[in-house]
């Protein structure tokens, strides 16, 4: 049971870091506010904004009725399903319960804000892109959007990977 909770850490430490961030850039900047000069540099931008929506704004234009049915109670279940399937399942190699963790901290982070933030999830880090796949700066993002993206990337390459074989398995098959 312990290989199933010790990973739980990082789902805590996903949405505190989250949580304590936007509440930060919430208490000491402005909605559309520019903190540029912060690192003083071109490529990573502070800028506060917030998100009714999801991913790269997308859904900013459905009906508001709509909203909270796909942005909180669809997610919520998804979550719920994932947490359950997560304690429930021994099919999970230890990594795989990790990334799970950080994905699961980071979507979390973002329902709270769906939540309790009617004006929408704070997104606040900015980073110049370069004119790839037609974007000057990619869209504005949070810690949680980072926690889902990186560990997401994680989850998929160890799915994608062939496990190795440990010594007793092979001894098991000669």
């Amino acid at each position: 049971m312990i290989k199933k909770l010790l990973p739980v850490s990082l789902t805590a430490f996903a949405i505190i870091t989250d949580q304590l961030s936007k509440a930060f850039i919430v208490k000491n900047w402005p909605e559309n506010t520019f903190i540029s000069d912060v690192l003083n540099n071109e490529l990573i931008w502070i800028y506060h904004v917030r998100n009714t929506a999801i991913a790269f704004s997308l859904g900013h234009n459905l009906p508001d009725w709509l909203k909270p049915i796909l942005f909180i109670l669809l997610p919520a279940a998804i979550l719920v399903l994932l947490i359950a399937y997560y304690f429930k399942s021994d099919e999970f190699t230890s990594i795989q319960r990790w990334a799970l963790a950080g994905i699961l901290g980071g979507g979390l982070g973002n329902l709270i804000d769906r939540i309790f933030r009617p004006d929408g999830v704070v997104d606040f880090i900015s980073v110049k892109f370069y004119g790839f796949l037609g974007f000057e700066r990619w869209p504005t993002f949070n810690l949680a959007d980072s926690f889902v993206v990186i560990f997401g990337i994680l989850l998929l390459i160890t799915v994608f990977m062939p496990a190795k074989e440990t010594k007793t398995a092979k001894e098991n098959k000669q």
